[in-house]
């Protein structure tokens, strides 16, 4: 593809609203991380389906094919210190949550106490999708947070399509 279309492209795609999420996996020796999710969408009403997309080669692939359970946190704009705690990263091993107030539902993962809410589920399908993966969840559990009335999600829109 040409340089222009290449360009086009990448400013077209990264204007492509996306919410901002806090997703929480676990392992099957009972360890939890959390990551950023920006790729995250209904995907049915009946029974209620989320899909999450995770980039190829991040463990968290791992744990999601073990467990097959995850938690999506829906966060509220007022929240960017969020993106800088779970932005950073983390190593299997280090603990995602130190400092933050959790709790954990039906699946025994973490979820955000100051949240506008959460969507526990289990995979029922994963696709290749390119250099990232697609996960489709039944939502088995739910539950709305203190700032559910009162705020709005956060929303990302990307400078190019090509990146995060």
């Amino acid at each position: 593809m040409a340089d222009e279309k290449n360009s086009e492209l990448a400013q077209v795609l990264g204007r492509i609203p996306s919410g901002v999420f806090i997703l929480t996996c676990g392992d099957d020796n009972g360890n939890t991380t959390g990551m950023l999710a920006s790729w995250v969408q209904q995907a049915a009403f009946e029974p209620p389906m989320i899909s999450v997309v995770v980039k190829e080669g991040r463990y968290v692939n791992d744990w999601l094919g073990q467990t097959g359970q995850a938690v999506v946190n829906v966060i509220s704009e007022s929240q960017k210190q969020l993106l800088g705690h779970f932005g950073r990263g983390f190593e299997p091993d280090q603990p995602a949550f130190e400092g933050l107030e959790i709790t954990t539902g039906e699946t025994g993962l973490p979820i955000l106490t100051d949240g506008l809410g959460y969507l526990e589920g289990e995979v029922v399908e994963s696709l290749a999708a390119g250099d990232h993966r697609v996960y489709l969840l039944k939502v088995i559990a739910a539950g709305s947070g203190p700032r559910l009335a009162d705020e709005s999600p956060m929303i990302h829109i990307r400078k190019n399509g090509f990146n995060y």
